[in-house]
């Protein structure tokens, strides 16, 4: 038993150095992002790309979540969109009344409320803002997470369910003229933030640089819950839920706890891209942009967390781009990238790149997979195991 110790030693110490040089990876892509793209796109004329930039990696926060509870834990949600709105609608509503004192925001004044409704007022301060944003679509998350899953709802129910509930809440903020101006949304781009208009660049640059570090700590924390004892819990109740609660274990606290720490990173992607959009309406309960989401993902490579960020990246801006170059006929473009997607690399980009592509191209081109005919036995995990086994043996 004791040769057993230096082996999980270097196991351990193998893992560190991995973790290592992943987050000097993460670290090195943030500071490229913040000090190298914007120049460059600025000296090739693309200066209005950064701001869109911006936006798509709020939403890769966002896709983050979505991949932590689809691709590792198996829970599809198709409402994440409400937990993006929440959090939209929390930091907008703070920047609405960043007005001379006794003034209203102006639609207030247009549907006659010369009142400032009760539920407004905490948002005069930036914490309550901050924590609303952080706690609102947490515990909503949270509380329909709990009542769902402790019925056992699992499947194409629970995204039946998250849809459903994305359709209460739209049609509640949809009708909500007189208190959070209803279909027309909250505009925060000529709103001012501690003295500065939100438009302003100085602004629009800092909140570019936050949502690089927010993106960077999102994938970190991502990447910690799905690291060890609890990512593994959440792959097998993935694979086998039954197995897990006759194993001993609750599904259910597991599922509303991830459940509530995607909604948190919805919440928080949901601000960051308000202040950089300008606006926030039920526009981002609609049904199609949570589905985009997921899409997000899927071209990326669930269970990936990377792919998840590269996903939205490239559907996004290809988007972006085949919108501007070809007005009329995008969305067939568009269109085709998914069946591409669905048909030829289904398990997203990433996942193509992870499973040997070149053996995947020539099963798509009809020929057979290149075979090894002399495989070196030095570096089969199997014959390696086998010999460690067989040592340990010997020294007993």
């Amino acid at each position: 038993m004791a040769n057993d110790t230096p082996v999980k030693n270097r196991d351990i110490q193998a893992k560190q150095w991995n973790l290592g040089i992943e987050i000097m990876v993460i670290v090195a892509i943030a500071l490229l992002t913040i000090f190298l793209v914007p120049p460059a796109l600025t000296a090739i004329g693309q200066a209005f790309r950064i701001k869109l930039l911006g936006r798509f990696l709020s939403l890769a926060i966002v896709a983050l979540g979505i991949d932590l509870i689809w691709g590792y834990t198996g829970l599809l949600s198709l409402g994440h969109g409400l937990f993006f709105a929440l959090g939209g609608y929390a930091f907008a509503m703070y920047l609405q009344l960043q007005l001379p004192p006794g003034q209203l925001p102006e639609f207030f004044m247009l549907f006659g409320v010369e009142d400032l409704p009760s539920f407004w007022q905490p948002f005069y301060s930036f914490p309550f803002t901050i924590a609303a944003v952080l706690i609102v679509p947490t515990l909503v998350a949270a509380i329909l997470g709990y009542l769902v899953f402790r019925n056992r709802i699992r499947g194409v129910y629970f995204s039946i369910l998250s849809q459903a509930a994305l359709i209460v809440f739209f049609n509640f903020f949809n009708g909500q003229q007189k208190l959070i101006n209803g279909t027309n949304g909250l505009k925060t781009d000529t709103t001012f933030l501690f003295g500065t208009q939100v438009s302003d660049p100085r602004v629009q640059s800092f909140f570019y640089i936050l949502t690089v570090i927010l993106l960077a700590l999102a994938y970190l924390l991502c990447r910690w819950l799905t690291s060890g004892r609890f990512g593994r819990l959440l792959v097998a109740i993935r694979d086998d839920e039954s197995r897990v609660r006759f194993s001993g274990y609750n599904p259910t606290s597991y599922k509303v706890v991830v459940f509530a720490v995607s909604a948190l990173l919805a919440g928080v992607a949901g601000a960051l891209y308000t202040v950089q959009s300008g606006i926030i309406s039920p526009k981002s309960m609609d049904i199609a942009f949570s589905i985009e989401m997921v899409i997000w993902v899927a071209v990326g490579g669930r269970g990936t967390l990377i792919g998840a960020i590269i996903g939205t990246l490239l559907v996004n801006f290809a988007k972006s781009i085949l919108s501007e170059q070809f007005p009329q006929i995008w969305l067939f473009f568009q269109g085709a990238l998914f069946l591409v997607i669905v048909m030829v690399l289904p398990d997203g980009f990433v996942g193509w790149l992870k499973n040997n592509p070149l053996d995947q191209f020539r099963t798509l081109i009809g020929k057979p997979k290149l075979i090894t005919t002399y495989p070196q036995l030095e570096s089969d995990p199997v014959i390696l195991e086998e010999r460690n086994s067989l040592e340990r043996d010997i020294d007993r």
